[in-house]
């Protein structure tokens, strides 16, 4: 067997049966509260903040150990007005009808629209992208593998990490989403995954009836 370079796993941390179950119990009721937010104040959040949750979902697995992502956080007013009146322009095409009529009535108990002020409004813009190309070193050039599943994984982390320091967040993934390589300067060999929105509710912030309805377990899990 092919030799490699390594060291002793040494942080990791065994709890005892009866934490196990409490910490697992304790972890479902809290990210239980996480919610897709449409409603953000303007509340400013320290950077630092942000720079921690970001660093958490760099700690994600990826193929090949490729690290194949780029998170471009937006805090400037100026540049989270470009990002709105571009993504309202792909948006008011969306929903008047490019969408589709299936897809449209799938949204209506959620509520939304062509509108999004909250891309203006909140603190945090942070724009996912996904590279192609990448390794390790921040100038290799190899090719990536299982992109889309690694940036997945980390996007998730990101946002866990996000409602873990206690912000609200919201996914948006306006179509297409090429503006946001060119409002954010990235290469050409990425492409714009996700944008989260991030920061504190406002006081009116509401979670739509539809949008608490989660399956059960037996409904998303089996056991062989």
């Amino acid at each position: 067997m092919k030799q490699h370079d390594s060291t002793p796993l040494t942080d990791y941390i065994e709890y005892p049966a009866d934490e196990m179950l409490a910490r697992s119990e304790q972890f479902y009721l809290d990210i239980k509260r996480r919610h897709s937010i449409r409603s953000f104040s303007d509340r400013p959040v320290d950077q630092v903040i942000i720079e921690n949750c970001i660093k958490a979902a760099g700690t994600a697995p990826s193929g090949a150990n490729h690290q194949p992502w780029h998170f471009t956080a937006i805090h400037s007013h100026e540049v989270k007005q470009q990002v709105r009146e571009q993504a309202e322009q792909h948006e008011r095409g969306f929903y008047s009808g490019r969408a589709g009529e299936e897809w449209l009535e799938a949204l209506k108990p959620l509520g939304t629209d062509s509108n999004k002020p909250y891309l203006e409004h909140a603190p945090w813009l942070i724009a996912v992208f996904s590279q192609k190309k990448g390794g390790v070193n921040a100038e290799d050039k190899n090719t990536n593998y299982y992109v889309h599943e690694s940036v997945g994984i980390a996007t998730g982390f990101l946002i866990n990490a996000l409602h873990n320091a206690g912000l609200v967040t919201l996914t948006h993934t306006p179509k297409p989403m090429h503006f946001l390589s060119k409002i954010c300067d990235r290469p050409e060999d990425e492409r714009p995954y996700m944008l989260i929105i991030a920061g504190y509710p406002a006081a009116d912030a509401s979670v739509p009836e539809h949008a608490q309805t989660k399956k059960t377990l037996a409904q998303i899990a089996s056991f062989l």
